[in-house]
């Protein structure tokens, strides 16, 4: 864990009760805190309720982010300064006039079969099952982490895992016999126990799942691909929406590759009508 400065500490701490307070889902606390302690490191003799908008703007351009990580650190310093100014710590907002940033247009990078199918032969017992569950249920890093022995549920025609996803949105996942026998043959608990109330974090989960990928291919590359091999199955973009928990289908929309044979059906729509004319 970063080591904070004194005077940054108490703010931290206050910051992170008003985000609780708010109901923010523990992930978002996390990573609004992690950004803090970035920024609180890197500016170690500056009161936090002294900060200018001209020390955020020289210690965003310092870093040379993505721009969807630029666009997260941004919003977080945002927040805290929208925060302290509303709170009366600050007369004003220093993080107001930040320039807004717009992440490019995101596209699907599923795991190839062959990575996944590789990664279910080659590694130990419990990471396969690591594997297993982010490939063939979509789930989050962080849902997968606490998946409990209890979330699988026979529901009329099949198994079910019921999931507490992001968002406080609840969902259920079908899920085949071969996946449920897995979970059923485990003693009751976590499906994976660490020390994080009990089950891993989801750092380490995607750390360990990443590593037995080969290549590049991290864990979140697994729910994408679950997501494109789901819509290449029924075209249905609002199912794939409701199994990976998304509020908006324009989130979904980045998560599915539209396979190649469909879009060439489609472009070859083009011709109907003149051929027979």
């Amino acid at each position: 864990m970063l080591a904070v400065p004194a005077q940054w500490v108490g703010p931290i701490y206050q910051f992170e009760e008003i985000l609780r307070a708010a109901g923010r889902p523990k992930t978002t606390r996390y990573l609004r805190i992690y950004h803090l302690r970035r920024f609180a490191v890197d500016h170690p003799r500056t009161d936090p309720f002294e900060i200018t908008k001209a020390h955020l703007r020289t210690w965003m351009a310092q870093h040379d982010w993505a721009p969807s990580t630029r666009a997260s650190y941004r919003s977080s310093l945002c927040v805290f300064y929208a925060w302290a100014h509303a709170d009366g710590h600050m007369p004003t907002n220093p993080a107001y006039e930040l320039p807004t940033i717009t992440p490019p247009p995101a596209v699907p990078r599923p795991a190839p079969d062959a990575v996944v199918d590789d990664a279910l032969r080659n590694v130990a017992l419990r990471t396969r099952v690591m594997v297993t569950v982010l490939a063939f249920t979509g789930l989050r890093r962080h849902e997968a982490a606490k998946l409990h022995t209890r979330d699988l549920e026979w529901l009329g025609d099949g198994w079910v895992i019921r999931v507490d996803g992001k968002g406080r949105r609840k969902r259920i996942i079908p899920v085949d016999d071969e996946f449920a026998a897995v979970l059923r043959a485990l003693p009751p608990g976590y499906v994976f126990p660490g020390q994080i109330d009990g089950h891993l974090s989801a750092a380490h989960f995607g750390k360990v799942v990443s590593a037995a990928l080969e290549g590049s291919w991290t864990a979140h590359n697994l729910r994408h691909r679950f997501a494109s091999s789901a819509y290449a199955v029924e075209k249905d973009i609002r199912a794939v929406q409701e199994l990976l928990g998304h509020a908006h289908v324009t989130t979904t929309q980045i998560y599915t590759w539209v396979p190649s044979e469909s879009m060439r059906r489609a472009a070859a729509g083009s011709r109907r009508g003149l051929d027979a004319a």
